[in-house]
């Protein structure tokens, strides 16, 4: 392959105004209708997270089946056009994340036809999303806020994306086995419990998976809790490439870079 050849796997641009390219625009472009779209994504994600949640407090209605039902397939035609509109298809669906989604769309599309969805895998959706590079730089340059506490907000979203596996892993594996955990509510209070290292001991995991799980929850738990602790406290810094050497992370103030003396030109909304 020449140098600069495109991925063997990446498809032919489309043709100008047509549906795909319009896709691309709001999925991967630079234009603000595509930025607020991809924004919206990130609320769609949330949504889906927390009525998931919500509706295993539910008994098992026809309504509340048909809800989760309905709610796999916005998600799938969200799916859909996302995959449709990329230009690196075979790869993108071989990604965890997108196994994943798959995983997350089939289990509420089949909720009528089974006792519980795996809806909680739809957090790494979230959180791809919300690691993404390009969201991160187009939520900096809309929304100040976002920029100046990019690292705190994102360390806090993969701590609350954390819970919400574990206590969906929970959940699933110890509904129909443990009489204490009737719900989601049973298994957030043991996951919570299990992290910040309280451990009340009203609910226990029996079993050695169930001691491995809590293990799991529980250093995987502080650590993130301890980044989290960092990002509050330390200096803040923000997120801007040097043209030369590339170093990422700087005073919100910098004029030069620290590492090779460059000037910077940091986007700054400037003081109230």
């Amino acid at each position: 392959m020449s140098a600069g050849a495109p991925p063997a796997d990446a498809l032919p641009a489309p043709p100008p105004g047509g549906l795909r390219a319009r896709l691309r625009a709001l999925f991967e472009g630079d234009s603000l209708q595509g930025r607020r779209f991809r924004l919206g994504l990130l609320t769609l994600d949330l949504v889906s997270l927390t009525l998931v949640a919500l509706v295993s407090f539910l008994p098992r209605y026809t309504g509340v089946l048909l809800f989760e039902a309905t709610l796999g397939l916005v998600l799938l035609a969200e799916f859909l056009a996302r995959n449709y509109a990329s230009s690196r298809l075979g790869r993108d669906l071989l990604r965890p994340s997108a196994l994943a989604d798959i995983a997350a769309i089939v289990s509420l599309l089949a909720a009528p036809f089974v006792t519980h969805g795996l809806g909680f895998l739809r957090a790494l959706r979230f959180l791809r999303v919300l690691n993404s590079c390009r969201l991160a730089v187009s939520l900096g340059t809309d929304y100040p806020f976002f920029r100046r506490n990019e690292e705190a907000i994102i360390a806090a979203a993969q701590l609350l994306v954390f819970v919400f596996i574990m206590t969906g892993l929970v959940y699933e594996t110890q509904i129909s086995r443990h009489e204490q955990i009737r719900n989601y509510g049973d298994a957030l209070y043991f996951t919570v419990t299990s992290l910040t290292t309280t451990g009340f001991g009203d609910i226990t995991l029996p079993g050695t998976g169930g001691r491995m799980l809590s293990v799991v929850i529980m250093i995987c738990g502080v650590t993130l809790f301890l980044r989290l602790a960092q990002a509050l406290f330390r200096p803040a810094k923000v997120t801007f490439e040097c043209p030369t050497c590339a170093l990422s992370r700087h005073e919100p103030d910098a004029v030069h870079c620290k590492a090779c003396g460059t000037i910077l030109r940091i986007p700054d909304e400037g003081q109230d």
